[in-house]
């Protein structure tokens, strides 16, 4: 198991087959999952050892503390982010704040407390495992990935209103027909809206092919609470 030390870190580095293990806290758990994935089949320096919704379920896990921590700003229990980055230090983890609440308040809070970093839902996230990379020492330089990142554009498509409620509908975990249902429409009313959506994701570049891609794109975009 890694720790939080240089030599360990920079032994990582010399050392591929040694992951940095990884936990994610994230309150949506179809997102939580999707983000597992991702990381699972793109960043394989890193071990997903923790999937949790609440802070809770994260500190009682066997597999805590672990190198890195994802975690959500907006968790919906009492514990605040402070406390919440402060146990991940203490414990030896480091940790990225994930959050789709941009404003200076949210950003120094966390930093204050001790994250390593804070860093948008809207930031893809090949951009946020470089910065993750650079946080546990597997890059050189934390501030050149850093600013990479802040300067990536994201186009959001125009989604219409039953559209973006499909998209919702679907990406709760809901299938095409119970999204049907939910609407008041019929089947292929419901696979209509949930095909321009991913149309318009493509033609911005931002490819949703897949549900787990849906979710992120979602997310990636504040439209999940």
């Amino acid at each position: 198991m890694l720790t939080a030390t240089g030599v360990e870190r920079d032994a990582s580095a010399r050392h591929p087959e040694v992951r940095v293990r990884v936990a994610i806290v994230d309150d949506h758990e179809v997102l939580l999952d999707s983000l597992g994935s991702w990381i699972t089949e793109n960043a394989p320096e890193f071990e997903v050892a923790v999937l949790a919704t609440t802070w809770l379920e994260l500190v009682h896990d066997v597999n805590f503390p672990t190198d890195l921590v994802l975690l959500d700003f907006q968790l919906r229990e009492p514990v605040s982010i402070e406390a919440r980055v402060r146990t991940c230090r203490a414990a030896g983890a480091k940790v990225i704040v994930l959050s789709g609440v941009e404003t200076a308040e949210a950003r120094e809070r966390a930093l204050a407390a001790g994250a390593d970093d804070f860093i948008s839902k809207a930031v893809p996230m090949r951009a946020v495992m470089d910065v993750a990379r650079a946080v546990v020492g597997l890059t050189p330089d934390a501030a050149v990935v850093h600013h990479r990142q802040l300067t990536l554009v994201v186009e959001r498509p125009k989604l219409s209103p039953s559209e973006q409620e499909a998209l919702l509908l679907y990406v709760s975990g809901l299938s095409t027909g119970e999204v049907a249902a939910q609407m008041g429409v019929q089947y292929e009313t419901a696979k209509t809206y949930l095909r321009r959506v991913r149309e318009k994701y493509a033609r911005a570049g931002r490819p949703a092919s897949k549900k787990a891609e849906l979710v992120r794109r979602a997310a990636e975009d504040g439209l999940l609470q």
